[in-house]
């Protein structure tokens, strides 16, 4: 079994290759995928070869974690039903190139306990589910307060926001440099960082990636407020340490969303409390890919690009 995919060969030189699939197993099931989503974060240091190592790290690899398909086959032990729509996020299902984070294909195989069912009416929206959950889990930790200001009016951005009031906290400010980004807001607050005056910020929740940010931020904190860090940095981050001392300030970072993370958003979204609308904004068929991910890391009026893949070959 074979399937279409987006392979980077190296650094700035991305096709859609054809590819070989290992086998499904009984604990397997096979989607074929309808959308995959781009990300602006970590897909985006694949391309420009600036990702820190990690591991599985290198060329050529098929990148994604935003994947959204039908079950086409079940295995004898998989508890997934066929023709379930679900979220994949991410495979490592091929036999001859990388997988990191290995969604980007027409066909996938996961092992069933990965895959995420969701309901139907969201159709092209469930890619957005992997960033919705990461914003539930930066938000997650057993000391973690609500943002107060989030940095950054991108996808994840809005999703700390929209997720911080579905949960019933107040709503954040949110502080975003490009004019063309700061409308779209829902409930809350975008402004430019030189009209805000305000020094007594207790949580700041910083994705706009900029390792050089932190200085800025501690100087916005109240005495004992906290810095999340939940972007994705690839240079070395450093900050000057007595305007640190002087707030007792915190700087945590946040990782992977976790089941439980998805399971909240999928609650939310049931409930009518959480909405996904007006995210993606870019669609580019696969054979279409290399342009599309040049505009999603480079044209800041997209938000979001996705890959429909459902008339893929």
């Amino acid at each position: 079994m074979d399937t279409v995919a987006v392979v980077m060969q190296q650094p700035e030189q991305l096709a859609l290759s054809r590819v070989e699939l290992n086998p499904a197993g009984d604990d397997d099931v096979v989607v074929d995928v309808a959308w995959s989503g781009i990300s602006t974060g970590t897909e985006r240091l694949l391309w420009s070869g600036q990702m820190p190592p990690f591991p599985g790290m290198g060329y050529p690899l098929v990148p994604g974690y935003e994947s959204v398909g039908r079950v086409a086959q079940v295995g004898a032990r998989a508890r997934v039903d066929r023709g379930a729509l679900v979220f994949v996020p991410g495979a490592r299902c091929f036999a001859s190139v990388r997988a990191l984070f290995g969604g980007a294909a027409a066909r996938l195989v996961v092992p069933a306990k990965r895959v995420v069912e969701f309901d139907e009416s969201l159709a092209e929206q469930g890619v957005l589910l992997a960033l919705a959950a990461t914003a539930r889990h930066a938000m997650a930790a057993p000391d973690a307060a609500p943002p107060e200001l989030v940095i950054g009016h991108g996808v994840l951005g809005r999703l700390l926001a929209r997720v911080a009031i579905a949960d019933g906290h107040r709503a954040p400010v949110v502080w975003e440099i490009n004019p063309g980004r700061r409308d779209g807001a829902r409930g809350y607050e975008v402004v430019d960082p030189g009209d805000d005056d305000t020094r007594t910020y207790r949580s700041i929740y910083d994705v706009s990636g900029d390792g050089g940010i932190l200085d800025r931020l501690v100087g916005r904190l109240a005495s004992g407020g906290q810095i999340v860090l939940a972007g994705f940095y690839h240079q070395r981050l450093s900050f000057d340490f007595p305007p640190a001392f002087m707030r007792e300030a915190r700087i945590r970072c946040a990782a992977e969303f976790t089941e439980a993370d998805l399971a909240h958003v999928l609650a939310l979204l049931r409930r009518g409390a959480l909405c996904l609308d007006g995210l993606i904004t870019h669609r580019e068929s696969p054979a279409e890919a290399e342009g599309a991910y040049r505009t999603a890391f480079n044209d800041p009026s997209c938000l979001k690009m996705i890959l429909d893949w459902r008339n893929a070959a």
